[in-house]
């Protein structure tokens, strides 16, 4: 049986997500208002940001801001891409 959430990001009722996804408070929070497509959307993102930044995850500083990023991008205003960002265009 799948769980389901109001989700934050979407403002919807959707599916939950099956575990917390980060330590602590933020991960406890994501899993009790996020989504799993929102969550979705994040880690492509964040995948975005990894590589468009050259962040290294395994640095205590990249994480600090990649959680940053995440908070603003799931229940706040949003997070912006880096200057200069063009998305891939469909071929």
């Amino acid at each position: 049986m799948t769980r389901t959430v109001h989700c934050a990001k979407l403002h919807r009722e959707a599916e939950g997500l099956d575990y917390a996804p980060w330590p602590g408070e933020l991960g406890q929070r994501i899993f009790d208002e996020i989504s799993r497509e929102a969550w979705e959307q994040w880690l492509a993102h964040q995948t975005m940001l990894i590589n468009e930044n050259r962040i290294n995850p395994l640095d205590p500083k990249a994480r600090q801001f990649l959680a940053a990023e995440m908070e603003k991008f799931l229940f706040g205003e949003g997070s912006t891409p880096p200057p200069g960002y063009e998305p891939p265009t469909a071929a």
